[in-house]
């Protein structure tokens, strides 16, 4: 039977649906005791959802932007130094290192997982840097300001390789801050540890998003900050809240970086489905590489590295025609994405930073092949057949018209 019907990239209808009870007594729930800021929903959230990440402290707060900004600031790290990040992830990575009045430096990433390439990392530490004679601090050769961090970027629902890039944080005394904000419930298996390690729960501490098409997503904007350091959640729940030790009593400078009750509420809801939801996507993920090596496609699944869970908040493959792929699944009414077009250090918003093309050359080659096919718990085997038939279409019809062009090139020599 021929399956017909829109494909949506993302579905955002179906679970809010089948939650509209939960998720409508939660926001009475608020209306009804006038608690909106803080509070019992905030806390019992808070309280989960280190659980869920095997953390001892989680701190909600706005965004996962601001979860990333807040974590830098309470770290420690000194305005003016410079943090090591990837190019290949959305500029909110960037924006928090920035805005948190530090410099950003770039390591290319690994061509399969899309992440961190550690080798990269030890080249960069080791090459583009340099020791100061006398404070013996690590320094950026492109900036000449000290190295204050490392932000490895768990993209696309996959950790990155994180025992070498710990142990070089150790070996030059840097602290390590997840972003793990497309990464709710991702595992990584550290043989140092000899066991499995969920994100968020490994560096200083962690980043978190709530946008609502993450896998743990609010009705609205929300993030969270994980960490196992005490001192440090104290300091993350003063930032978010101007500041206070206690009510008008502001120890530091902070920021309005609270999340609200109702998304707490919301979220503490939500929580309680993940892991099903998780385990919804891994099941499409394996139907999706299945099919595509039934097609003989084995170089398009993404890699799921051997030390890695991945909880596919995206499916991305590669392709070289991209824009040919999405106008012919477009038509075919399949959505997609690109996660993401242009690489940080190619975009004019850090054109100052006096990066060229050719300076991350895998970011560069992935950011122009790489495209998100319909990735959500919810999926059909029925719906994937027709997704991955419409690509190996595409890409056998392409090849063909290539095949055709050689030898009309050929003949015409």
């Amino acid at each position: 039977m021929k399956v017909t019907g829109k494909i949506p990239f993302l579905d955002l209808i179906t679970p809010h649906e089948e939650l509209r009870a939960q998720l409508c007594g939660a926001f009475e729930k608020a209306l009804e005791k006038g608690a909106f800021v803080g509070g019992p929903a905030v806390e019992g959230f808070e309280r989960d959802f280190a659980a869920f990440c095997d953390t001892a402290y989680c701190v909600g707060v706005g965004s996962g932007t601001e979860a990333l900004l807040i974590a830098i600031m309470a770290a420690g790290v000194k305005n003016d130094s410079v943090i090591v990040t990837v190019p290949n992830t959305f500029i909110a990575t960037t924006e928090a290192i920035s805005q948190a009045g530090c410099l950003v430096d770039f390591v290319d990433i690994d061509e399969r997982t899309f992440n961190m390439d550690p080798a990269k990392l030890r080249g960069y530490l080791e090459l583009e840097c340099f020791a100061d004679p006398s404070s013996g601090q690590l320094i950026s050769r492109r900036h000449m300001r000290p190295v204050g961090a490392i932000v490895p970027v768990h993209l696309y629902g996959q950790t990155a390789d994180m025992d070498p890039i710990l142990e070089f944080a150790e070996r030059y005394g840097l602290p390590v801050i997840e972003d793990a904000c497309q990464a709710h419930g991702a595992e990584y298996f550290s043989k140092k540890s000899q066991g499995w390690k969920k994100a968020g729960s490994m560096g200083r501490a962690a980043a978190f998003s709530f946008y609502p098409g993450k896998n743990l997503g609010a009705c609205g904007e929300g993030g969270a900050v994980t960490t196992n350091d005490a001192d440090l959640a104290k300091r993350i729940r003063m930032l978010r809240d101007h500041g206070q030790s206690q009510k008008y009593f502001h120890e530091i400078e902070g920021f309005n970086g609270r999340l609200d009750a109702i998304q707490a509420g919301f979220l503490q809801i939500k929580l309680r489905h993940l892991p099903r939801w998780n385990e919804g996507r891994q099941r499409a993920a394996s139907r999706y590489r299945d099919l595509f090596a039934e097609a003989h496609g084995e170089s398009l699944p993404p890699l799921e590295a051997a030390s890695a869970r991945s909880v596919y908040h995206l499916y991305v493959i590669r392709v070289q025609d991209r824009a040919g792929l999405i106008q012919h699944l477009a038509q075919a009414d399949i959505g997609t994405g690109i996660h993401y077009p242009v690489p940080l250090h190619l975009q004019n918003a850090y054109k100052a930073l006096g990066y060229k093309e050719g300076d991350f050359p895998v970011s560069e080659s992935v950011a122009a092949e790489i495209v998100s096919l319909p990735m959500f718990p919810n999926l059909r085997p029925d719906q994937q057949e027709r997704i991955v038939r419409e690509v190996m279409n595409f890409l056998s019809a392409d090849q063909t018209e290539k095949n055709t062009a050689d030898r009309h090139l050929a003949v015409a020599r």
